[in-house]
């Protein structure tokens, strides 16, 4: 059983920023922090008040965080960036909204009494029978960085009854060590509370507040004796008089906790199971689809979620194809058009989605990344509508002549039409490259639009570009950083020229490019491309969904994750010219990490130089940005052959990058039996640690080990404990829809027609007015061990007779309730049998825990 915080971030918006550039804008970006360390870094939006993200992160943590803070910067190339405003959510806020929290948040100004992070070691007890108070200062950690070298020099303000003692000041230090210990005379009545501030001393400015604790002196007397780690809290008693309310603008958010207990394997079984037995007997007449039910229930706000852990725990299982073949069947059952088939947000058009997003990644890198990169890299203005041309000039040296509004457009249409060009003939070419199981799930897509449309063969075309196209190319493409086709969001101009890539890609999907002419006049002059990507589009389905390959096997797995994990250029520090690594003649080299080892060489694709197997990582961790002179350094903490202890330092590009390095790591080897628990996060130089200046190299940590904490990735590995353990959650917040949704399509179906909209309607047909027959013995006990029954009763072994006396209250049109019996009654006969006709309330008849009825 393992114990699991999942947080989902998504940073949609800012509006109403303040300008900090003389240009009257600014360049706005955000830091999300976890407990004071920085996580996450969007990219910069350039030259807007009103910036747009959509970006989305989910981060793994220790289920004891405190809070998450974002703050929005400004960048600046020349000198520090400015903070514009930040936005602080606590645990227990998030706890209070279990569903998430979404919606705008004013941004607060940033009080540098309330900027404090870390933990102070305290020991604090009475002596001399209760007279006298000690408090022992033993040690602190992650203090704040308040000077310009990355430190602090921190000292401890002890105050008690009036009365106050300083320690030492620790120099360069946010790890400093004091083991001194304070005295105080117990008035009578003693005084209710000890104040313990941390502080870091400027010689010339103002000592700069750190953090402190309040200890309770009246809790004390009762135990004598109390020692821990406290963590600093913000003074708020000191706020600015002039802060600023509703002037730094705001954020729109969309965040969510989820407390999760991951139990091993077997207790998952039988969910398991079922979803399974569900998807490969849907053929078999007289049930009722548990996915049916998912759909009619799921609200729109969490289907999202429910697909994309459906599609996974099916990834797992081997069963996506039947499972995606079962959604298609019940989406088509239902009362539909040709044109407007798949548009809707269902849970089919949610699960084939994200199916493509979690199995075809790399595929779409390759099939859109060269026309990506080329767009980013010329910049060119391509514009097609008349309203929105710039007229600019062109020429050489002296020679400048004004385009006119035509030839603007029309070296506009050759830009676009040689992008679109570029991009069909990619997709044209990579049917044999595209994933099997991708391939599968359009063929029997495509069978099944034709099996149920077979006057429009149009509409099987239609019907996978509505997934190929409009769900998962032109959002890619519109939107490159969200797709991680690109590190950082297009400026204006680029943004403009994807948005109309984007367009004339979802007009090619559509087969038709007339109709979307008819809207937008201006795309005219591209009609002759488009009409001739349909043909191409049309070419690439027929051999997407071909037969050529063999299916070989019953089971499609998702296709096999690559070897490599992560690999890039890193930057190696050398401390020491000890080992293989460090003694290295190259400073920056090429790692590649896999599920064995983390490798480096000279340069990509060259010969290995050396390894450090997987199993003798002991932590990975990151470094005070004093250290180095930067803040994007990394240790990785080592033992060598020999057995000793070792590590070695490496800088990445940026912040995201160090956490993406962290977190691959960290996953990779987080079940080493031997992992560290204290680190160091400074370096050994000289005869002592620049953290906490102990003088053993070989001494224990001063920092807690970060291992819980990771960025989950979309070429993560399947988990299938973790997407059963959401789906029981999904479940078990729906018991009563479930059940009432259960009766109200065995009522309106009957076992002979199946599920609504595999017959003919909603309470229609032959079993209007009637007694739904009773479902088979095995139907009542799936429905009943999914679903928890009402306490005191049991599931009944064989079904009640079908002829069963129907309930008089029901006959007269009143309540669904039976109500036989009259409450006021001292003594009542046995119960009746069920009545198969009031079971929609989910309860049964009244006495149900006596009478043994089913929910």
């Amino acid at each position: 059983m393992a114990r699991r915080s999942v947080l989902s971030i998504r940073i949609v918006e800012g509006r109403n920023l303040p300008a900090k550039d003389i240009t009257g804008s600014s360049d706005p970006y955000c830091i999300v922090k976890i407990d004071n360390e920085a996580i996450i870094r969007t990219a910069t939006v350039w030259k807007t008040l009103s910036p747009f993200w959509g970006e989305e992160y989910e981060v793994q943590l220790h289920p004891t965080f405190h809070s998450i803070s974002i703050y929005i910067m400004d960048e600046d190339a020349l000198s520090r960036d400015d903070v514009i405003g930040k936005v602080c959510i606590t645990r227990t806020m998030l706890a209070e909204h279990p569903k998430g929290y979404s919606g705008w948040v004013s941004l607060s100004e940033v009080d540098p009494n309330e900027e404090v992070q870390g933990e102070i070691h305290l020991r604090v007890e009475l002596l001399e029978g209760g007279q006298r108070l000690r408090c022992t200062v033993l040690e602190a950690r992650d203090l704040a960085k308040k000077d310009r070298n990355g430190a602090s020099d921190p000292f401890v303000r002890v105050s008690y009854n009036g009365k106050t003692q300083e320690s030492t000041v620790v120099k360069k230090s946010c790890y400093p060590r004091w083991n001194e210990a304070f005295e105080f005379e117990l008035p009578d009545p003693p005084a209710e509370k000890l104040c313990v501030e941390v502080w870091d001393w400027d010689l010339v400015s103002k000592n700069d507040f750190l953090g402190k604790v309040v200890v309770s002196v009246q809790g004390l007397q009762a135990a004598e004796h109390q020692e821990g780690w406290f963590r600093l809290q913000p003074d708020t008693a000191k706020h600015r008089e002039n802060r600023r309310q509703g002037s730094l603008g705001s954020l729109q958010l969309q965040v969510r906790l989820r407390d999760e207990t991951v139990l091993p394997s077997r207790c998952y079984q039988p969910l398991v199971q079922l979803l399974c037995q569900e998807v490969k007997a849907r053929h078999q007449a007289g049930g009722v689809h548990l996915v049916t039910l998912l759909d009619e229930t799921t609200t729109a706000e969490c289907r999202q979620d429910v697909a994309v852990n459906l599609v996974k725990l099916f990834l797992g299982q081997g069963l996506v194809k039947e499972f995606l073949d079962l959604l298609f069947e019940l989406e088509l059952a239902k009362p539909c058009e040709p044109n407007t088939l798949f548009r809707s947000n269902s849970l089919a058009t949610k699960s084939m989605e994200s199916f493509l997003k979690v199995t075809g990644m790399q595929y779409l890198h390759a099939v859109l990344g060269p026309t990506i990169s080329r767009v980013f890299e010329e910049k060119k203005y391509v514009e097609l509508d008349p309203r929105k041309v710039e007229i600019k000039d062109v020429g050489c040296s002296g020679l400048h002549r004004v385009q006119t509004e035509s030839e603007v457009m029309e070296q506009g249409r050759q830009l676009l039409q040689s992008y679109l060009g570029e991009l069909l003939d990619a997709i044209s070419k990579s049917a044999p490259t595209c994933p099997p199981v991708i391939r599968a799930a359009f063929r029997q897509l495509f069978q099944r639009v034709g099996e149920r449309f077979p006057q429009h063969q149009h509409t099987q075309f239609v019907a996978v570009t509505s997934f190929l196209c409009l769900r998962f190319f032109s959002p890619a493409i519109m939107t490159p950083k969200l797709f991680h086709l690109r590190e950082t969001h297009a400026d204006a101009r680029t943004s403009r020229t994807l948005l109309l890539l984007a367009k004339a890609v979802q007009m090619v999907g559509n087969m038709e490019p007339a109709a979307g002419r008819a809207k937008e006049e201006w795309l005219a002059p591209l009609q002759p491309a488009l009409q001739h990507g349909a043909s191409q589009m049309r070419a690439f389905i027929t051999r997407l969904v071909g037969t050529e390959e063999e299916e070989g096997g019953e089971r499609w797995l998702c296709a096999p994750r690559t070897a490599v994990v992560k690999e890039g250029l890193l930057f190696v520090h050398k401390t020491r010219g000890k080992g293989p690594l460090l003694a290295s003649a190259s400073k920056k080299l090429h790692f590649c990490l896999t599920s064995e080892a983390l490798s480096f060489s000279k340069s990509p694709g060259a010969e290995r130089c050396g390894s450090i197997a997987l199993a003798n990582i002991r932590a990975a961790e990151k470094v005070e940005e004093k250290s180095f002179g930067s803040c994007h350094v990394m240790q990785v903490v080592y033992v060598d052959e020999a057995g000793q202890q070792e590590t070695v330092y490496l800088q990445c590009k940026c912040v995201n990058e160090l956490n993406q390095w962290l977190s691959a790591l960290r996953k990779v080897c987080g079940n080493n039996p031997q992992l560290l628990h204290a680190y160091h996060p400074g370096v050994f130089r000289g005869d002592k640690w620049s953290c906490c200046h102990q003088k053993d190299r070989m001494g224990p940590g001063c920092g807690q080990t970060r291992h819980s904490i990771t960025l989950q990735d979309w070429s993560d590995p399947l988990q299938p404990d973790v997407e059963a353990q959401r789906l029981f959650q999904h479940l078990h917040g729906l018991q009563q829809p479930l059940r009432e949704k259960y009766w109200e399509l065995m009522e309106a179906g009957g076992p002979q027609n199946g599920p609504r909209g595999c017959g003919e309607g909603r309470g229609g047909g032959e079993n209007r007015g009637r007694d739904p027959p009773a479902p088979h013995p095995h139907q009542r006990r799936r429905a009943w061990g999914l679903l928890p029954a009402p306490e005191g009763s049991h599931c009944p072994m064989q079904p009640p007779p079908p002829q069963g006396p129907r309930c008089p209250s029901r006959s007269a049109g009143s309540s669904r309730r039976c109500r036989t019996w009259s409450a006021a009654t001292t003594s009542c006969p046995p119960p009746p049998p069920p009545c198969w006709s009031c079971r929609r309330d989910g309860a049964g008849w009244d006495g149900a825990g006596e009478g043994g009825a089913v929910p």
